[in-house]
């Protein structure tokens, strides 16, 4: 049967050959009818064009051959080739057919196959389904765990926190109050806290058995704490006890009790914050009472209400009588001295009054204020830093510190009442605005208000005490006041001083109402000054007086510095019109003729039509009166000037400019008369000008 069917399939490929032989055959003469048809020539051109430049179609028209021949060879070359494909595709008929019995195999297994994975899809299918049943389960079964745990969590905190540990008990009623007892106050103040934190668990049933214990520990470590925390407070009360030390080294060490009681017994924390507040305020009142009673010994007084710039010196008129004595240190009423340099020691530690009685030392009463307001700084500091610290609030420091500010303040107004030192009190209120920067950069705001009232209380005082120096030159008794010599007056000395301590004191300030005041009084000193002058019966001691004056009152504002300002200014200006006056006069006691006649004559020209020209006879008098008796008049000039100055270089600078005043006028006298007619003959009795410059030269020596 095989062989059969092979024969029959070798025969119809066979028969296939000679049709496609006889086909292909047919061909030419399909192609030979159809080129009897029609042709159409449209785009034949543009065809042609498009071919120009083609290689193949240029070659075939080089050769001439035509194009319907080339047609039809390339027509039955592809036509031989087909032939041939065909041919080979017969000769490996054989292997198409096994490649065909091949593909149909394949293509039975493939679809045994498919049935197979169709097989196992559905199987997967379904294990899927199992494995998202699974996997629900576990999701389930891991949310549940998580809720456990988180249940687990709770209620282990909830019992750790609401349990009464055994130990805790013991240390609570029976151990000694130390670290341990604090750790242990702690871990009861979380337990009573927990309690009382959530509503839902005040409803439990474990709080009921526990509370009714909590609240014995609570009430038995309240009481236990109290009588510690008193019993360490009662030690603040012991003599010469070291408060800051024990604040430090025992209290603060124990603060959590105020703390606990604070929470958990308000009422025994505000017996206890009262029981403080009373101790302090009366161990700090009684060391500030006993302060300031050992400072009153060291004070030196200063000045009285009578110590003023413009009251009088007394003396005494009769063997019995007596005058009021000295000041105890009459130089510091009026001058600072070395009283400036309580400024300069702001940072150092208060005075130990038992140190400086031993000494038999005495201060004035700013050196006693500022170490009285430096405890009070020290003290005041450290407390407020202790209880914010312990208390945890700053209010109780003002309720503590109420009686040492009124023990300072029955001192202080004690005092100023009866406080005339006027410098004094200057000081005082510069130790206060420097008291203040030193609780500003402490950043301390505790004794603000009590700085404030103390220098509010201080300005007024000066105020009312400079008026009164201010009245005392205004209402002086002139002829009280007036000695018979033209020396500093000891009025204006006082108010030098004065003054210049003021303007040192004002320098770093600037304060415009202390510059009105001292101008107020310099105004009341020169109308003072002008009438103590007036009195003397000629003007020369009337000039020499006000000079002295002067020029004492410049040398002590500079003296105290180079701030002399204004005021300094205008005695120099003073000074400067007065010794022109005083040379003047100088000169007209000695040269009057000379000056008399330079002042009138000396300006005219001989040739001018005046009624009375100058002659020879005029002015030789005069040249001669010179010649005989200038030196010895320059020499009596001299020995007045150093009698008249109590300054030996104001006298100098004096004599100098008289001097060379009359140089002037000698100069001018003798340019008149060397215009005049005939004045040569008066030459041989003219004092030459280098002479006179001799003598100035050698008066400037002996000074």
């Amino acid at each position: 049967m095989a062989t059969t069917t092979e024969a029959q399939s070798n025969n119809e490929i066979a028969k296939s050959v000679f049709d496609l032989g006889a086909f292909v055959g047919d061909l030419g003469s399909i192609e030979d009818d159809a080129a009897s048809d029609d042709i159409s020539l449209e785009g034949l051109e543009q065809e042609l064009e498009e071919c120009r430049n083609d290689d193949v179609v240029t070659n075939i028209l080089s050769k001439g051959t035509k194009l319907r021949d080339h047609t039809k060879g390339v027509e039955n070359n592809l036509r031989q080739v087909e032939l041939d494909s065909i041919q080979d595709y017969i000769k490996e008929s054989d292997n198409l057919v096994s490649l065909h019995e091949q593909i149909r195999d394949c293509d039975i297994i493939l679809s045994q196959m498919e049935t197979l994975l169709s097989g196992f899809q559905g199987e997967i299918g379904s294990i899927s389904s199992d494995i998202k049943i699974l996997q629900e389960k576990s999701m389930d079964m891991g949310l549940k765990l998580k809720n456990r745990k988180a249940a687990e969590s709770k209620l282990a905190k909830f019992v750790e926190d609401i349990i009464v540990p055994p130990r805790m008990v013991d240390i609570i009623v029976d151990g000694e109050v130390n670290e341990e007892y604090f750790r242990t106050l702690e871990i009861l103040s979380k337990k009573l806290k927990f309690v009382e934190a959530d509503q839902l668990i005040k409803g439990s049933k474990a709080l009921k058995d526990v509370q009714p214990e909590l609240e014995k520990l609570r009430q038995k470590a309240v009481t236990k704490v109290f009588d510690f925390i008193v019993q360490k407070l009662y030690a603040l009360r012991k003599p010469k006890t070291n408060i800051q030390i024990l604040q430090q080294s025992v209290l603060l060490k124990n603060k959590y009790v105020i703390s606990f009681l604070k929470e958990h017994a308000n009422e025994v924390y505000i017996e206890v914050r009262a029981a403080y507040v009373d101790t302090m305020n009366k161990v700090l009142s009684a060391h500030f009472r006993a302060y300031i009673q050992a400072l009153e010994k060291l004070q030196l007084d200063i000045a009285t209400s009578s110590d003023l710039i413009g009251v009088e010196t007394t003396r005494s008129t009769g063997l019995f009588s007596t005058a009021r004595g000295p000041l105890k240190n009459k130089s510091a009423v009026f001058a600072l001295g070395e009283r400036i340099n309580i400024l300069k020691d702001m940072d150092q530690p208060a005075l130990i009054p038992h140190i400086a009685e031993a000494g038999s030392q005495k201060y004035p009463y700013e050196v006693l204020f500022r170490s009285l307001h430096k405890l009070l700084m020290d003290t005041a500091t450290s407390e407020y830093l202790f209880c914010d610290d312990f208390f945890g609030e700053e209010s109780i420091f003002y309720e503590i510190f109420a009686g040492p500010f009124a023990v300072v303040d029955e001192h202080f107004n004690s005092i100023l009442p009866n406080c005339y030192d006027a410098i004094g009190l200057m000081l005082m209120i510069r130790i206060i605005h420097q008291h203040q920067l030193i609780m500003s950069r402490r950043r301390i705001p505790c004794l603000d208000s009590y700085l404030d009232k103390v220098n509010i209380a201080l300005w007024p005082r000066f105020k009312m005490v400079f008026d009164l120096h201010l009245s005392s030159l205004r209402n002086a008794n002139v002829k009280t006041l007036w000695e018979d010599d033209v020396h500093p007056h000891y009025v204006m000395r006082r108010y030098a001083e004065f003054t210049a301590s003021l303007i040192h004191l004002n320098v770093e300030y600037g304060d415009g109402q202390l510059e009105l005041n001292m101008e107020r009084l310099r105004m009341a000193i020169d109308d003072l000054l002008m009438k103590l002058a007036k009195t003397f019966p000629k003007p020369k001691p009337q000039i020499v007086f006000l000079i002295n004056n002067y020029d004492m009152t410049i040398a002590v504002l500079k003296e105290a510095g180079s701030e002399g300002g204004k005021i300094q200014l205008h005695f120099e200006e003073l000074l400067k019109s007065n010794t022109s006056m005083f040379v003047e006069e100088l000169l007209l006691e000695h040269f009057s003729d000379l000056i008399k006649f330079v002042k009138s004559r000396a300006s005219e020209e001989p040739g001018s039509s005046t009624e009375k020209p100058i002659t020879v006879a005029e002015v030789e008098t005069i040249v001669k009166d010179f010649a005989s008796r200038w030196k010895a008049a320059i020499e009596l000039m001299h020995k007045d000037v150093i009698t008249s100055f109590s300054n030996f270089l104001c006298g100098m600078e004096i004599l100098r400019a008289a001097l060379t005043q009359l140089l002037l006028y000698y100069t001018r006298l003798s340019d008149t008369i060397k215009k005049i007619v005939g004045g040569s003959a008066l030459n041989k009795d003219l004092v030459s000008i280098s002479s006179i410059m001799y003598e100035i030269r050698k008066y400037s020596r002996t000074f």
